[in-house]
């Protein structure tokens, strides 16, 4: 199987990552248009249209920063499949009617789809990983935010007013607790099918 070759927009990805405003304004001048005039043309307005591209955004930097996200499709597809499938969610959510869809501005793009879909399922292992951790104990979530943040234990547990030996047994209960958390959850089962 041979290596895929990023794709040159490969620099909208490196753009969002490094918070560059020149970049982020070609994305909102280039591709933005057309995800507002797509939700418009489907149920939706131009506030809809926002929210769903700024969630999009989001979701493609928490991915690109995570996971080292490697276009290796145009980014114009990529993020018109993600704004397309955020979109048809939130139809879905909010009615209970059949939604009539325009899909004379689809992609056939293979690379865009498959990256869309990573995207979306990292998106909602992200969701699902966020609404188990709510279920923690304060404590737990307290010591583990601190773990996130502070990569030495020593420092978490000064931090916390803990002792070392304790910080390190709560950390391996609470960990283990949010684990189980998202194991039992329904979501888990679909998102690894």
């Amino acid at each position: 199987m041979s290596e895929k070759k990023i794709h040159e927009d490969q620099k909208y990805i490196v753009g969002l990552l490094k918070n560059n405003s020149f970049i982020i304004q070609a994305i909102y001048d280039k591709f933005v248009p057309k995800v507002i005039n797509y939700i418009k043309q489907n149920s939706g307005d131009a506030e809809r249209a926002q929210d769903i591209i700024q969630d999009t955004l989001i979701t493609i930097y928490n991915q690109a920063s995570a996971k080292k996200l490697e276009l290796t499709c145009p980014f114009d597809a990529y993020f018109f499949l993600l704004c397309k499938r955020k979109w048809l969610n939130e139809l879905k959510k909010t009615s209970n009617k059949e939604v009539t869809i325009n899909e004379e501005v689809l992609y056939k793009d293979d690379d865009a789809q498959e990256l869309a879909f990573e995207t979306d399922v990292f998106s909602e292992k992200q969701a699902l990983f966020t609404e188990m951790f709510q279920k923690l104990g304060t404590a737990c979530k307290e010591l583990l935010t601190a773990t996130f943040k502070i990569k030495s234990m020593e420092e978490v547990a000064k931090s916390l007013g803990v002792t070392y030996a304790y910080a390190r047994k709560k950390k391996s209960l609470c960990t283990g607790k949010l684990t189980e958390l998202v194991q039992q959850s329904p979501k888990f089962n679909q998102l690894n099918n």
